[in-house]
């Protein structure tokens, strides 16, 4: 009770001290006059930086040139009459997305952010957005527009491709080419040159549709708003408590919400320097996220759960020893389920580079509530507890003492996280939650029964329901399943209406506890897969398979989610079944189809699966028989009946220098059979050069895991797409020969890492540019456009360039320019 009534005063304090500080942040109506007071009022206030290779500081916006660059695009878009259109958004990390968004606003046109085609077998759920969302536009830059046309080219019938074969639906806009994008400041239009006119938009205007990662075949874009985005803004800086002196980084990708509103618009709202970096620059070496946070001493990023597990995973103790993270306030974690233990060990992994165990912020949210939900109180540890497992399948909630979880520092007997099972005292499985904070301002939670509608008593799981400012306005152009999931009412009561989220949990001591899924969703390292688009790639992949006899689900393996596949085998198939050879069509498809590892497969009898009265698989019967082993077996397959293969690493670095190429190509084979055999859990000689890597289970993470470790272990530089590039051992070892051999012929046995070309100056002024990040609240003090330049890049440059650059020249000071140049410029 003494606990609870110290929260209850400090949450009464807080709010005192929260409602004085959102009342220095304006009431808006829509994001365009947010943007638009800050350009204003702050123009020069460098609001963006993004880092290249997530460590050298690159380009960055003020609120002045984010709102020029806006203005420009939008007076394109209004030319191409695209207003009330719906625009989709395909680009690379870095701000060239932030303009392009921002210009969507300013010229009243619906914003699509989607993921950009990486391969041909990525075009269907892009082509299954741009049909339902009904889009006409496709923004992007130029080097990637290129790169889209190329890979299109073999599809012109694709609803995303152009040229003279090519579906018209789409009309396509490389932004960095929008006059007025991308030059220096001094010569942007001024207001009155510029032909843009504020848009009719309010608080109830859309601003953009966040396609959801659902099912290929039926996506669904959720509808925000402008007024759902302006309160949810208010609501996460109401939970973070954010000022104009905080710090952010971000490294989250921007067509995902946590990355969109919590990287992107959040630091718009607040006022705040945001730092930005590619998500795949932090899965190659998740030390940069860390460095980062250590070296501009940042006071608020987070990340889904796995992010912080890689980090416990792969940051060495010698990197340990560089990190400083006592400025890091608000670790916010979501988007999948927090895991205790996983809390337990990054605390206390990085406690003695500074970091707290009450910065951790877990926290609930989704697409349809724009972002946030629930969040906890600020600079207090996370509410941590045990509970009996078997209560909870049953829907009810008894919890454990709190004592034995204490003692144990959240690790106790049983497991972290909804999904663990373990055994408490008395054989009694257990069950430890974290628990995901309380809801804030208006927002408002019910615990329904997700069959009768009606209110649990306390003490029980059932569905969460919200309702609040902060849910979006349905699903685009999709009106039955709006009113399903938007408008539900509680049959006992009436009131309504509530968005039904489809997840399971309950409240105790006013903590939300999330406790599993009503829905059969699979989340896996942060990404959301529907089971039906699986069972559908996973039955189409051999002719003896049985088509709609099959369930995908996922189980927790070793304190992580894994993909298990039960299907049904064809009669005609039974007596001849190569076993082996389905099993490989199997993981083969889904490794390609989603960079999905499949744990393990269970090919069944005939008749046999799980099934309802009226037919329909019964998926949660599949897991529970793979689990008690009850399901009628003809043959399987799994990654922890295969040997466990012990970590091998070469004694010294291979050069070219001393062996031949084709033996080097051999010698790279061998390494890179060993670390795919460490990885599968597959005996070396089984391993197939010829194969391709999507053969052998390797999902996105772990591709990018490979090129990391070559890039270490050869010495020379490697694109993270690596394993898509050369897609087998053989070209692989091949390629990486030859890299090894130019780069040892250049360079000697020690090569240099060689950085894309960007602007930079002599270590004075970089020492200068690195200070403005390292001291944010001088970000105005030096109107940089980009990088400092030097009269090498000068010489080096384009003619097209060298007018820009100059020009960039005559925004310096002398002084300045002296340390660039080394001599007054003449």
């Amino acid at each position: 009770m003494d606990d609870d009534l110290a929260v209850k005063i400090r949450r009464a304090g807080m709010k005192d001290s929260l409602d004085q500080m959102s009342e220095n942040i304006p009431k808006f109506s829509t994001l365009v006059d947010l943007l638009r007071y800050r350009a204003i009022h702050q123009p020069d206030q460098i609001i963006y930086s993004f880092l290249l290779n997530g460590e050298t500081p690159d380009r960055y916006l003020t609120h002045q040139q984010l709102d020029n660059h806006a203005q420009a695009i939008a007076s394109e878009l209004l030319h191409q009459n695209a207003k009330g259109e719906r625009a989709l958004l395909l680009y690379p990390p870095g701000l060239e997305f932030i303009t392009a968004f921002f210009g969507c606003l300013y010229a009243g046109v619906l914003a699509v952010p989607a993921y950009p085609p990486r391969s041909n077998q990525n075009l269907s759920r892009l082509e299954a957005i741009v049909a339902d969302a009904q889009a006409k536009f496709a923004l992007t830059t130029t080097p990637l527009l290129e790169k889209i046309e190329t890979q299109l080219a073999d599809n012109p019938a694709s609803a995303v491709a152009r040229g003279p074969r090519a579906n018209k639906q789409l009309k396509w806009l490389a932004t960095d080419k929008t006059r007025g994008v991308g030059i220096p400041p001094h010569k942007q239009p001024t207001n009155h040159e510029s032909d843009w006119q504020h848009p009719e938009c309010n608080e109830k205007t859309l601003a953009f549709l966040q396609y959801t990662s659902g099912s290929t075949g039926k996506p669904k874009g959720v509808m925000v708003s402008h007024g759902n985005l302006l309160y949810n803004s208010a609501l996460i800086n109401r939970c973070f408590q954010d000022t104009p002196q905080s710090r952010g980084l971000s490294w989250l990708p921007a067509y995902h919400d946590m990355g969109l509103i919590g990287g992107i618009l959040q630091p718009l709202y607040v006022g705040l320097p945001m730092i930005l970096m590619a998500p795949v620059d932090f899965l190659r070496k998740p030390y940069r996220w860390l460095k980062a946070i250590s070296k501009y001493q940042v006071t608020t990023s987070g990340a889904p759960n796995f992010a912080y597990e890689l980090c416990v995973h792969k940051i060495t103790p010698k990197q340990l020893e560089t990190l400083d993270l006592s400025s890091w306030h608000m670790a916010f974690t979501g988007a999948e389920p927090v895991r205790a233990s996983t809390l337990e060990r990054f605390a206390k992994k990085f406690a003695p580079c500074g970091f707290r165990r009450e910065a951790f912020y877990p926290c609930y949210g989704m697409a349809e509530t724009t972002l946030l939900v629930t969040g906890g109180l600020k600079d207090q540890p996370p509410v941590v507890r045990e509970f009996e497992g078997e209560a909870l399948e049953q829907n009810r909630v008894v919890p454990l003492p709190e004592n034995r979880l204490n003692q144990s520092n959240g690790q106790s007997n049983g497991q972290s996280n909804g999904q663990s099972n373990g055994q408490s005292n008395g054989n009694v499985p257990t069950r430890i939650l974290v628990g995901c904070g309380r809801t804030w301002l208006n927002e408002k939670i019910a615990i329904a029964n997700p069959q009768s509608l009606t209110q649990v008593e306390a003490g029980a799981v059932g569905e969460i329901w919200v309702k609040g400012p902060s849910v979006a306005q349905g699903y685009w152009n999709q009106p039955e399943v709006t009113e399903k999931t938007f408008n539900a009412y509680l049959a006992d009561t009436g009131l309504g209406p509530w968005l039904r989220t489809g997840d399971l949990g309950f409240i105790q001591d006013g903590e939300l506890f999330v406790t599993g899924r009503l829905k059969d969703l699979i989340i896996i390292r942060g990404r959301n897969h529907y089971p039906q688009d699986i069972e559908l790639t996973a039955e189409k992949s051999h002719p003896a398979l049985r088509p709609a006899y099959g369930a995908a689900f996922s189980v927790e393996v070793e304190e992580a989610e894994q993909l298990v596949i039960v299907q049904e085998v064809s009669r005609n198939y039974l007596r001849k079944l190569d076993v082996d050879q389905v099993v490989e069509a199997i993981r083969s498809a889904i490794s390609q189809e989603y960079q999905l590892q499949v744990y393990a497969v269970l090919l069944l009898k005939t008749n046999s699966i799980p099934k309802t009265s009226s037919g329909k698989v019964q998926r949660h019967a599949c897991r529970a028989g793979f689990l008690n082993n009850s399901l009628t077996v003809v043959g399987q397959w799994s990654l922890a009946q295969q040997p466990t293969i012990a970590p091998t690493k070469p004694e010294k670095e291979l050069t070219t220098n001393t062996i031949g190429l084709q033996q080097s190509s051999k010698s790279i084979q061998k390494w890179i059979i060993d670390w795919l055999a460490r990885e599968t859990k597959l005996p070396p000689q089984s391993i197939n050069i010829s194969k391709s890597f999507a053969d052998y289970g390797l999902d996105s993470v772990t591709a990018v895991e490979l090129a990391d470790d070559l890039e270490e272990w050869l010495g020379v530089p490697l694109s993270p797409t690596l394993a898509y590039d050369y897609p087998n051992i053989e070209s692989l070892a091949q390629y990486l020969a030859k890299v090894s051999q130019q780069s040892n012929s250049n360079q000697g046995d020690s090569p240099r890492k060689i950085e894309p070309r960007v602007s930079s100056a002599g270590s004075e002024m970089q020492q200068l540019w690195e200070a403005q990040f390292q001291n944010l609240d001088r970000f105005t003090s030096i109107p940089f456009y980009r990088s400092p330049v030097t009269v090498k890049s000068i010489a080096s440059s384009g003619d097209q360039e060298v007018d820009q650059l100059l020009a960039e020249l005559e925004m310096l000071s002398e002084a300045q320019i002296q340390e660039i140049l080394g001599k007054p410029i003449k």
